[in-house]
């Protein structure tokens, strides 16, 4: 499959490598660029050649958020609606374990990519932040809180402050912090061990992840354990 605005690289131990490809514009996230990411997404949602995904960016930058160029073009409103809808569901929901390689600075839509994958690292050069909401647009508060918690998360929403990746680290917005020439072959290595673990239990997992926001201990455990034992853990042993 051709790509415009990423590149794509599907590597034989099972890893799958989407490069943002615009590095001419700090990789700004276009509406093109979110189809063709759908479509990636969706050609190896059931590949048995692809078990984990990286995301990383081309040249200094991991995005500089959408492309607004495109909101000053009001024929194409609802276009930008419909692929940022869908493409953000599209990685929320992707079945495979999913990780961000922030190579720099992931701001307003790419910040919030970065909120939508399972793990991020970040390069030591990398800074996030929600400059958008001084220019009207609310940032995606939702998936922030689930990993840095409620008051951190309102503060970096409110204030659009940007913070460098040792703060990123300190409060648990990215695991590991990794010098750049080195961050995405950090990120194979992680991948490449969640790959030791059997696609169906890591599919189960994943699924929990997406499914279980916001639900009580009881619902919660009904899944992670009761249907876990069933569907993975009883099948593994017979």
């Amino acid at each position: 499959m051709d790509f415009q605005t990423i590149d794509v690289n599907e590597r034989p131990e099972g890893i799958g490598v989407i490069t943002f490809n615009r590095p001419e514009k700090r990789n700004a996230i276009s509406i093109h660029m979110r189809q063709e990411i759908s479509a990636c997404l969706e050609s190896w949602r059931e590949s048995p050649a692809i078990g984990a995904v990286i995301f990383t960016g081309a040249g200094a930058a991991f995005s500089a958020g959408f492309d607004l160029d495109e909101f000053r073009q009001p024929e194409r409103f609802g276009e930008l609606f419909e692929t940022s809808s869908r493409y953000h569901r599209d990685i929320w929901g992707f079945p495979k374990p999913v990780i961000a390689a922030v190579n720099g600075p992931a701001m307003g839509g790419g910040f919030d990519l970065a909120t939508f994958c399972d793990i991020r690292l970040c390069s030591d050069n990398a800074s996030f932040g929600h400059p958008e909401v001084k220019f009207g647009a609310p940032p995606l508060f939702t998936p922030l809180r689930w990993i840095v918690g409620d008051g951190l998360a309102r503060d970096l929403c409110l204030t659009g402050r940007r913070i460098g990746s040792q703060e990123a680290h300190r409060i648990g917005l990215v695991s590991e912090v990794v010098e750049r020439k080195k961050l995405l072959e950090r990120a194979l290595q992680l991948a490449a061990t969640i790959l030791e673990a059997p696609a169906a239990t890591l599919q189960f997992t994943k699924k929990y992840f997406s499914e279980n926001g916001g639900k009580g201990f009881e619902e919660s455990f009904r899944i992670e354990h009761d249907r876990a034992f069933q569907e993975i853990i009883l099948k593994t042993e017979t």
